[in-house]
């Protein structure tokens, strides 16, 4: 299908940007890889009037090491990310992650910053940044905020950024010496997942588990975190994986069958992780 019309504009500085979404409002969207916004335009589920392109924005495309962090520009490509031997040293569950996102042309195009802000509950790396306790920097006209990744998810396809903000960085904690697995069941292997599990276990702060389309968000798996911080099991921990949740139904799967893939998916994340 083709999107229905809309106003294009070229942003060159983040200051061009803001005026931008300021002067046009709800209207407005960011374009940055487009493989998340476009396919929603070309469905008429998102039919927005203006679109921001922020693609040439070179300053928020970068990957950093700052103290007992990795700092990722929000423009960096998937690819860049997925081959980044910073990442596969300090954050190894990120470059995996990214390995299955899409295909070869997405992540040549796609962006981690695109990927997080779109807040789509099927998409991998949201899973990740929320098992590795990340933090978003938000950036708007009037300075940046940092937002943990636990509360930036707020509702289907709605985030923390508001209408004149930005999301310029992800920051994640290096944990090299931690266990971890990312679990992903799909159809085929470009499609979003069914349901996914992402685990970082012994990370020195906790264990983080998250789930991929099991709600209307991107979202932690609090009763898998709580057992195995009550010394569960692998096993017994991920028989608590869909608790709480209300997982979608669609035609690639029944609400059922996504609380099995869940338990299933979180046993093997874990044991491959290493929990006891």
């Amino acid at each position: 299908m083709i999107p229905a019309a809309f106003e294009y504009h070229r942003a060159s500085s983040l200051p061009e940007v803001f005026e931008l979404l300021q002067a046009h409002g709800d209207d407005a969207k960011l374009l940055a890889g487009g493989h998340s916004l476009l396919p929603l335009m070309k469905l008429r589920l998102a039919a927005p009037s203006v679109i921001v392109d922020i693609s040439r924005l070179s300053d928020l495309a970068y990957i950093r090491e700052e103290g007992d962090s990795v700092k990722i520009g929000a423009l960096t490509r998937h690819h860049t990310v997925q081959h980044s031997d910073l990442l596969k040293r300090e954050v190894p569950i990120l470059p995996y992650a990214t390995s299955k996102v899409g295909d070869p042309q997405v992540r040549h195009r796609g962006t981690i910053g695109g990927s997080i802000s779109h807040g789509d509950p099927a998409s991998d790396l949201p899973a990740v940044a929320l098992a590795l306790g990340a933090t978003f920097t938000l950036t708007g006209p009037s300075g940046s905020r940092q937002v943990p990744a636990s509360e930036f998810f707020q509702g289907f396809l709605e985030t923390a950024l508001a209408p004149d903000e930005v999301l310029t960085e992800i920051s994640v904690p290096k944990v090299p010496s931690a266990g971890w697995s990312f679990q992903k069941f799909n159809r085929r292997a470009q499609d979003w997942a069914i349901v996914g599990v992402a685990a970082v276990v012994g990370n020195g702060t906790g264990n983080g588990v998250a789930l991929v389309n099991m709600g209307p968000t991107p979202l932690r798996a609090s009763a898998v975190e709580e057992a195995l911080a009550g010394g569960s099991s692998a096993a017994d921990a991920a028989a608590h994986a869909s608790d709480g949740l209300d997982p979608p139904a669609d035609l690639n799967a029944s609400p059922e069958y996504r609380r099995h893939l869940a338990e299933v998916l979180t046993r093997r994340a874990l044991t491959e992780a290493g929990a006891s």
